[in-house]
This record gives C-alpha cells, sequence and structure tokens, in this order.
C-alpha cells in the first residue's frame, strides 16, 4: 500500500521559525485548525534499563521552551521505565496534514503544585479513574476494574477537590532534537531539524528523507 505524497507543498528553511517552540506552535495551531480528531496525540517511547523498547499513544497536555508535559501514573509500565532509563522520544503522526513532528531528550518529573493543578483541571471521572486503575497491572477482569472505580467514587464522594494519587504526576522531555517532517512527492520528504549542541546552542539541520 502506498500513497503519493503532494507535490505542492513542502518546508523550506526560509519559512523555518528561529526555534523549535515557535515551529512547533505553528504546526500545532495547523493541526488543530486542520482539524484533526485529537491533535494532541502523540506516541512516546520509552526503554528499560535493560533498553528493551516500548510505546504507546498519550496526550499532550502543554507545551513550552522549556519542553513537553503529559501525566500518567508513575508506577505504569512507562513510569517504571522513566525512573530508570529517563530519555524519550514523541511523534506527533499528523497523517492527515502529512506531517510529522519528532523529538527526542532527557526527562524529568514534573513539581507537584503542577501536578495538583492539572489534576484539579480533569473531570471527576478521571480523577476517579486515576485512583482505581493500578496502570499497566494486571487485573482478572472488567469486574474488578469496575469495582475498584466504585470504591473510589466511594471514598472521595464528600471530598472536594479529589488529590492528586501520590503515585501519579507529570513528566517533561526536555528536547535535545525536534524534527519537524514534511511529505513530499517521489519520497522526497522534507526534514528539517533543530538540535541542542553539547555546549547548549541549538541549531539547525536538513536531513535526508
Amino acid at each position: 500500500m502506498r500513497n503519493e505524497y503532494a507535490a505542492d507543498q513542502g518546508l523550506s528553511e526560509s519559512e523555518f521559525a528561529p526555534d523549535w517552540h515557535t515551529q512547533f506552535a505553528r504546526w500545532f495551531a495547523d493541526a488543530v485548525a486542520y482539524p484533526l480528531p485529537e491533535p494532541n496525540a502523540m506516541v512516546v517511547g520509552t526503554a528499560d534499563a535493560e533498553g528493551r523498547p516500548s510505546g504507546r499513544t498519550v496526550l499532550l497536555k502543554g507545551y513550552d521552551p522549556e519542553g513537553f508535559v503529559f501525566y500518567t501514573n508513575h508506577d505504569s509500565r512507562k513510569g517504571t521505565e522513566l525512573t530508570a532509563n529517563p530519555w524519550a522520544s514523541l511523534v506527533f503522526p499528523w497523517f492527515p496534514m502529512q506531517r510529522q513532528v519528532v523529538i527526542t531528550g532527557r526527562v524529568a518529573q514534573v513539581g507537584r503544585a503542577e501536578t495538583e493543578a492539572y489534576f484539579a483541571s480533569r473531570p471527576r471521572g478521571s480523577q476517579l479513574g486515576a485512583w482505581a486503575s493500578t496502570q499497566s497491572r494486571v487485573v482478572p477482569d472488567r469486574a474488578a476494574l469496575d469495582a475498584a472505580y466504585r470504591a473510589a467514587a466511594e471514598r472521595f464522594a464528600t471530598v472536594e477537590p479529589i488529590p492528586a494519587p501520590p503515585h501519579w504526576g507529570g513528566f517533561r522531555v526536555l528536547p535535545e532534537t525536534v524534527e519537524f517532517w514534511q511529505g513530499r512527492a517521489s519520497r522526497l520528504h522534507d526534514r528539517l531539524r533543530f538540535r541542542r549542541t553539547d555546549g547548549g546552542v541549538w541549531v539547525t539541520e536538513r536531513l535526508a528523507p
């Protein structure tokens, strides 16, 4: 199966933003306006202490010049892998727009105050789900998960606001590379990348498709 990419679109150095977060803001706004169903969906790649990789799709919950933030159970597979090996990759697969953004970088936990503020903004059902789910662990059946949710609902029936679980919080990916990929005809895609050097200076470079 193969689809040819459009010949009349591209990404040139002359239209590239001076920094990665400005360029990402432009493309993210394009993805929202397109509209894509969940433009903030991204694939997070992690690896355990032995280097065995895993990936999954999560939702971006914030970005700024420091990096990209998402939230999860710290005891989940990705949480334990990021604790053991604090590096990650992110991929925004904006296929209908023939675009991708690929990020690699170190990972740091989000501060507790920032986690609590975000958790308070979540729907109550999602807050209860965070307490009920032992994410990535084996459960006997769906009934056990539903029972855990009911137990959490009873536990916090009179509690407002519901606090964030101690094992739940955010991770911030601190980028070292941010690549912007634009599909082109004949598989000669445009790949422009921001890369932070060992001296902390950001450079831009074009990669062969």
